[in-house]
């Protein structure tokens, strides 16, 4: 049959799983706090450099904060849960930076560079609720989440354009629907409930860190039911079933019930943290 789309299913994809298999073994680590094996093949000294000529260049193009009170808080917060993740990234070049706009949000790059936008910190009421959202990105940081992504990344194109390589056809819209469709498997499939997992993981790890740092683990339910609010206000925070699954991050509800499952946990690094 002439437009038969013949995959080769007895070489393609048991190649490509065996391609995907390989690189998970030779790119393995363990992140900390969860132990979630995860697949990285970026080396240290890469990821390090990334980060670090993304954030001068940001620091270049974004205006910074010179308020300094909300400089001297963010400091002071920041060395603290850097100091209760040292262990978990010993050559981390740690840099906390307010940067001036209205954006409620704060973004961690590779190697442990912080950013806060001044916006955010109009939400936040005091320290345990800004140590709240510094754990989170410093656990960004710590479990390699940015080296993981492009790790992922590099492997689903890898076994993408062997199966696309192994695509037989002369029907040109069979062939022009492939990369569409491996696209929306690979994002919808895996990007998009990775990168769920991954905010998930880093409020996990965020909420030890604050403990250990020796700021009320609980304070960050206070954040997070503030932010739901004014996200709403704002025009955003939908919880439906499409925000569910079309999301990279998960709905607020979700990220407080995990904090509450949590809670006894970061409680407990709380109760014997010499930082209280």
């Amino acid at each position: 049959m002439k437009n038969f789309v013949n995959l080769k299913l007895l070489g393609a994809w048991p190649i490509a799983a065996l391609l995907a298999l390989l690189l998970v073994i030779i790119g393995c680590s363990t992140t900390p706090v969860t132990g979630r094996h995860q697949l990285n093949i970026i080396s240290a000294g890469d990821e390090v450099k990334l980060g670090l000529s993304s954030f001068e260049e940001l620091k270049t193009n974004t205006p910074i904060s010179r308020d300094a009170t909300m400089n001297a808080t963010v400091q002071r917060v920041g060395k603290r849960v850097a100091l209760a993740a040292s262990n978990d990234l010993p050559n981390a070049q740690w840099e906390f930076v307010v940067f001036q706009s209205e954006e409620a949000n704060a973004f961690c790059l590779p190697g442990g560079k912080v950013g806060v936008y001044s916006g955010l910190l109009q939400i936040i009421k005091d320290d345990a609720e800004l140590a709240t959202v510094i754990g989170h990105e410093v656990g960004h940081a710590t479990a390699h989440h940015g080296s993981e992504r492009m790790s992922e990344a590099m492997a689903m194109q890898k076994v993408g354009q062997y199966l696309g390589s192994a695509i037989t056809t002369d029907n040109q819209i069979v062939q022009s629907a492939y990369p569409v469709a491996y696209g929306g498997i690979t994002k919808y499939g895996r990007s998009l409930p990775h990168s769920r997992a991954q905010e998930s993981e880093a409020d996990h790890i965020g909420v030890i860190y604050m403990a250990r740092a020796g700021y009320d683990p609980k304070k960050s339910l206070d954040f997070w039911q503030r932010f739901s609010e004014y996200i709403k206000q704002h025009g955003g925070g939908s919880e439906s079933l499409l925000s569910k699954y079309s999301s990279d991050h998960p709905v607020t509800s979700d990220r407080i019930a995990d904090l509450k499952k949590w809670m006894p946990e970061a409680d407990a690094e709380y109760q014997k943290s010499k930082l209280r």
